[in-house]
């Protein structure tokens, strides 16, 4: 006679040990770990330090870090999924190129005077000094906040104030506008994407920016990038180098470059439509990509009417992947 088993019964509540395992197509996906705080410096006593970051993490590894300059907010560092540190911040050549950035260096608060009369104040948010005889302004942070959301994705905002020069009658510098930016990060195994929406508003006075190609979003890719180390400046229409890119037409710009141990990575800059306005891109081999919407004619904004611009930047391992690329400009277009 054979032998017999007593088999198991299990509650209708399942216990621990009697819930089916699920398998890989059953289980809920794990959304990333993220963090984002304050740099923590160890000074020794008496030092101090006159500007600050604040750190994005994914699962314990660096993503990028919100920095406030002397003279503007930017991102820097900038990471790939793998590591790989792809911009540059003060270069040597250019000490005003702070990796990735937003700033021009026209910008004219419209201030009116006795009789009805306007006078024109001429600043430059782009260089941190006198620049073409304009004086330097300061983008300075004055909150900031992060928040990861239930899709995987982390949205960081940024609010700053755009301040003239100490001068006579302003000794802190005229407020000419305010400006809040919004950064979505999301990620894959191969890149970051990070989206940037910005949001500039006059503060008490009109405003005009521009003309100018010294605007508006900026990035200055790290030194291992720029063609003479054997990277590569290329747009959608696969023209390559600077002098091909300069203008417009373009819908993406990417910079790939060597990285180290025979790795390669680069950045892709993917600008969202403005009204009608068409992106004037600025690109050079020697390191730079700026685009913006106001080259050749200006961007004049009443008091009360706001000036907002979208980015998308690729921060990839590897080849850029160019369908993404192409989705994302059909997206926005």
């Amino acid at each position: 006679m054979p032998s017999s088993f007593p088999i198991p019964s299990c509650p209708s509540t399942l216990t621990p040990s009697c819930r089916p395992t699920p398998d890989a197509s059953q289980r809920e996906p794990t959304l990333p770990d993220y963090s984002f705080e304050p740099e923590d410096i160890d000074l020794p006593k008496g030092a101090w330090a006159r500007t600050h970051r604040r750190r994005l993490f994914l699962d314990g590894r660096p993503v990028l870090a919100l920095t406030q300059g002397q003279h503007r907010a930017y991102v820097f560092p900038l990471y790939t999924p793998a590591g790989f540190l792809v911009t540059a911040e003060r270069p040597a050549d250019h000490p005003h190129h702070a990796s990735l950035w937003i700033g021009a260096d026209h910008v004219d608060t419209l201030v009116p005077a006795v009789g009805g009369t306007v006078e024109d104040y001429t600043y430059n948010f782009y260089v941190d000094e006198v620049f073409q005889g304009r004086a330097p302004g300061r983008i300075l942070e004055t909150s900031v906040s992060g928040t990861a959301s239930g899709d995987g994705r982390f949205e960081i905002r940024q609010r700053l104030d755009w301040r003239g020069p100490p001068e006579w009658g302003a000794d802190d510098g005229r407020l000419v506008a305010t400006e809040e930016r919004r950064f979505v990060v999301s990620t894959s195994a191969r890149r970051h994407r990070i989206d940037v929406t910005s949001t500039f508003t006059p503060a008490a006075c009109p405003v005009r920016l521009g003309p100018t190609r010294h605007a508006w979003f900026n990035v200055r890719v790290a030194d291992s990038l720029i063609a003479a180390n054997g990277g590569r400046l290329r747009d959608d229409r696969g023209r390559e180098g600077g002098a091909a890119i300069c203008g417009e037409g373009a819908t993406w710009v990417d910079f790939t470059g060597p990285v180290g141990g025979g790795r390669e990575a680069g950045v892709s800059v993917v600008p969202h439509p403005v009204d009608s306005r068409k992106p004037f891109w600025f690109a050079a081999d020697w390191g730079v990509v700026s685009v913006g919407h106001f080259r050749s004619a200006p961007l004049l904004l009443d008091q009360g009417r706001t000036y907002q611009s979208r980015y998308t930047v690729l921060v990839h391992d590897g080849e850029a992947d160019q369908d993404e690329n192409d989705a994302i400009a059909r997206e926005t277009s």
